[in-house]
């Protein structure tokens, strides 16, 4: 087995937040580029049409002048009339770009979309080693949820921004050959307006950090309060519940605050520079043009072009914001993958939204179990307790319980052997091949797991037990985990809802639907991690001798009566070590923990 690698000094933020985006961006290089065209048509067409008006005023003027000195009007009429039919010509073409546009956008938005989200739940199902979340997967759903669409979102930043840019070069350009100084003084402030943006970038992180945290621990606790309803109501810690979630959501409420707050403080400040250039044009452009200086069909260019100009600075200001927010969802969607590369959020895969996806191909064929073997393998928590260089070994066809006292590192032992837990030493070999990544090989059909405290989904009990696959086997899984008498209890059969994670189920109930799922899909080595804690001791036994007649290998942790009975082996477990090893009797004979193990049974 390896260990995980180093970490790897972190990039800037703003450098990766560019680098990721752009190569989310060549995820779909046509769509992106078609895009930038039409959305660049969409906002620079404003241009096109103030011209037009001038032009129209400008052949006004002309008219007025010729008419002035006697001469013939028709060719500045004419001039006028050409006008207006280039404006109407622009403002009907406009709505044909737009609505082409706006179609593009749909798509290049949910595509990318659709594919950060399968990035990040293909990582999750398939990385190697640990698979572990760094938070429940309650507080997961808000990254997938708010994260992804911020990044996403931050695609618009690029494709209106090409328009924007293009836009005020051009009227930038037009307004300066009518007079630079009135477009330099109008251009100031709106400069001023990026940097004051660019100065508050921490703070705008920083804002954004908390509120989605706040968020985050909301989700979570619905989650977690949704999982523990029995204990909740058991405790009577109804109202202490609800004031947790108020003062929670109290929390969530100022962060949004404040991130709102900022937001609409720029805007507001990009509102009155907007303000503030359009007096300065008029106060200046005004008197210019009653000095002569200024004709009417400039001041209508600059009046023209003016409220986009400002409105296009605006938006850059708005951009350097975004920016900083989505280097936090960056952050927080990293963070959710733990150890995975930062490409790996923008990798570039299918994600079927113009087409089926393909059936998944068949499971490669498994070579069937001779010996599972477990040599020197240490699994060590943050706090130093945890496994310590155990060894053993299950063949096929073995029956092979794991026990010890609460705390011994039973569990910790089987879910280092399945690869859920990193390790610091030891290997784990399948038929003498040594297994780098077993998290990835102990899976159907070659391996199936029950925890100790397993999930069930919010939908019906077949659903839960079938997750997809085939009813082939439903009915013998259902048997064989002593399920089918509650059957006759429920109102809907296998077909009864079970509520969020199974709270309409008893606690036995729950865990004989976990084991009636992983028996859904043969197995050669089947994993059960104290399934029989919340089983009477029949229903246990039924369980253990129901399997015993299939043939099956198992490897169990428990400390009743019933499976060390059944054991082939018994591995006994003191403070994190295997410390001895045999059959029940010859434990009994030579261990005194095992002895006092077995007297508490008797009391």
């Amino acid at each position: 087995m390896t260990t995980s690698p180093l970490p790897q000094p972190p990039v800037p933020v703003k450098e990766r937040t560019f680098a990721l985006s752009k190569e989310l961006f060549r995820y779909k290089p046509g769509l992106f580029a078609f895009n930038l065209f039409m959305w660049g048509m969409v906002h620079a067409s404003p241009a096109l049409l103030t011209l037009a008006v001038s032009g129209v005023f400008r052949a006004l003027e002309q008219a007025d002048g010729l008419k002035t000195g006697g001469q013939p009007i028709n060719p500045a009429i004419a001039a006028a009339w050409v006008s207006v039919a280039w404006f109407a010509f622009v403002r009907l073409s406009r709505f044909g770009i737009f609505y082409g546009a706006f179609r593009a956008w749909i798509e290049l938005w949910y595509t990318l979309d659709a594919l950060v989200r399968r990035n990040l739940l293909s990582y999750l199902l398939t990385a190697r080693h640990s698979r572990r979340l760094p938070d429940t997967p309650a507080e997961a759903v808000s990254r997938f949820r708010d994260d992804v669409d911020d990044v996403a979102g931050y695609t618009e930043v690029w494709v209106d921004g090409a328009g924007f840019v293009l836009y005020s070069l051009v009227a930038i350009t037009l307004m300066a050959r009518v007079d630079p100084l009135i477009t330099a003084l109008v251009c100031t402030p709106l400069l001023l307006m990026v940097v004051f943006v660019q100065r508050l970038s921490p703070t705008i992180r920083t804002y954004r950090r908390r509120m989605r945290e706040a968020t985050a621990r909301v989700t979570d606790f619905i989650g977690e309060t949704f999982g523990a309803v029995s204990a909740v109501k058991l405790a009577a810690r109804e109202g202490g519940m609800v004031t947790h979630l108020r003062s929670l959501g109290e929390t969530r409420r100022h962060a949004a605050l404040r991130d709102v707050l900022l937001t609409e403080l720029i805007r507001g400040v990009n509102t009155n520079m907007v303000n503030l250039a359009v007096g300065l044009v008029l106060l200046l452009g005004a008197n210019k043009v009653r000095g002569g200086t200024l004709d009417v069909a400039d001041f209508v260019l600059f009046i023209g072009l003016l409220p986009r100009l400002t409105g296009s600075m605006g938006f850059f200001g708005d951009a350097i914001a975004r920016h900083r927010r989505t280097g936090v969802s960056y952050d927080r969607m990293t963070r959710l993958l733990q150890d995975a590369p930062d490409t790996t959020i923008v990798e570039h895969h299918d994600a079927y939204l113009n087409r089926e996806a393909p059936a998944a191909p068949p499971a490669p064929a498994a070579i069937p179990l001779r010996e599972l073997r477990v040599d020197g393998l240490t699994a060590l928590h943050s706090s130093g307790l945890g496994v310590h260089e155990a060894s053993f070994s299950v063949g096929r066809g073995e029956f092979v319980v794991v026990t010890g006292r609460i705390g011994s590192g039973k569990s910790t032992l089987l879910r280092a052997v399945l690869g859920l837990i990193p390790t610091q030493s030891g290997t784990v070999a399948w038929n003498g091949e040594i297994q780098d990544d077993p998290a990835s090989f102990l899976v159907p059909p070659r391996s199936a797991y029950t925890a100790q405290l397993p999930n069930l989904f919010s939908d019906t009990l077949r659903e839960n037990i079938t997750s997809g696959a085939d009813e082939a086997h439903l009915s013998g899984a259902v048997q064989l985990a002593v399920l089918e008498p509650d059957l006759h209890a429920l109102s809907g059969g296998l077909d009864t809802p079970v509520g969020a994670r199974g709270v309409k189920l008893s606690g036995g109930q729950i865990q004989r639907a976990a084991v009636a799922r992983m028996l859904a899909r043969p197995a050669d080595l089947l994993v059960f991690d104290d399934v029989s804690s919340a089983l009477d001791a029949r229903t246990e036994a039924q369980l253990w001798q129901g399997l015993a007649q299939t043939d099956a290998t198992c490897l169990v942790v428990s400390h009743r009566r019933a499976a060390l009975l059944r054991a082939d082996r018994i591995l006994l477990m003191e403070n994190g070590r295997i410390t001895d090893e045999g059959t029940l009797p010859d434990l009994l004979e030579r261990s005194d923990e095992m002895r006092a193990l077995w007297a508490e049974q008797d009391a």
